[in-house]
């Protein structure tokens, strides 16, 4: 017994060693490739490691000769202004969807699970008429408007919130205070670690989307870096591909570093939100 125990963890953590090998592959890959000269990106000879160093070069061409600097301002703007008004919507309502008893609750709940199976490629064509009219494209609230209300995080929220002790809210309102003090002095600090996993899902979401933005900016000074590097390939550096990849690499390290910051949070988080 205490051998198949030690066989089925050996095999087990090299099954998870192969897939973090395979995931963290292509992060390597960009990072060799964004210290590498041109001529060896796609040489004849492969060398893992490059014989010549050019990380000055391209990451110089990337910050310096390209709007991503901008681009990244303008990134932690809009996911932090898409993260603020979603928290302010999603935990009230989620904390009203598990706790308050009111007719057509099941429905409403009904239609956030709906909700989660419609993408934003379904609402983007009358989204973009109605801010086009508006006159509002090209701005910082074109790029954060449709994603204000996330029936995602009011699910997240509903089933952190249906394990939070009755009997506490019940001593808060014979003390006297309102749902809507509950709620944010009571529920929403416990709900912190449920908070920090959505703020992670949010932010990388919104950081990496292409697809909306391509849709609304069409100027360089609301470029988001999704945006930024695809101009910065198509105009700045043709060929140079360890500038793209030195991009890449530039916008890929806030996620990555808020990511290992908040980990033990987001953890916590995934896990008390399970099915209840």
């Amino acid at each position: 017994m205490r051998r198949r125990g030690l066989l089925g963890a050996l095999l087990s953590h090299a099954v998870l060693l192969a897939g973090a090998v395979l995931m963290a592959a292509p992060f390597l890959w960009m990072l060799l490739t964004s210290i590498r000269p041109p001529e060896e990106v796609f040489g004849t000879v492969f060398n893992l490691i490059p014989t010549r160093f050019a990380g000055y070069e391209n990451y110089r061409v990337a910050l310096v000769e390209s709007n991503l600097p901008r681009a990244l301002l303008n990134g932690a703007i809009v996911c932090l202004g898409i993260l603020a008004v979603q928290l302010l919507f999603a935990i009230p309502s989620a904390y009203a969807l598990a706790k308050l008893k009111f007719r057509g609750r099941e429905w409403l709940f009904g239609l956030v699970l709906f909700g989660l199976c419609v993408p934003i490629q379904v609402p983007a064509l009358p989204l973009y008429l109605g801010l086009a009219q508006a006159g509002l494209l090209d701005s910082f609230f074109a790029l954060m408007a449709p994603f204000f209300l996330t029936v995602f995080g009011m699910f997240l929220f509903r089933q952190f919130f249906r394990s939070y002790p009755d009997e506490v809210l019940d001593a808060a309102r014979l003390d006297g205070m309102g749902e809507f003090e509950i709620v944010w002095r009571l529920a929403a600090p416990a709900a912190l670690p449920a908070i920090a996993a959505f703020s992670i899902f949010s932010i990388v979401a919104h950081w990496n989307d292409l697809y909306w933005p391509l849709i609304v900016v069409t100027s360089a000074e609301r470029s988001v870096p999704s945006l930024a590097i695809l101009a910065f390939r198509d105009s700045e550096t043709g060929g140079n591909y360890g500038a793209l990849m030195a991009a890449a690499a530039i916008t890929t390290a806030p996620l990555i570093i808020g990511f290992f910051a908040a980990r033990r949070a987001f953890l916590r988080g995934i896990t008390m939100t399970g099915p209840r």
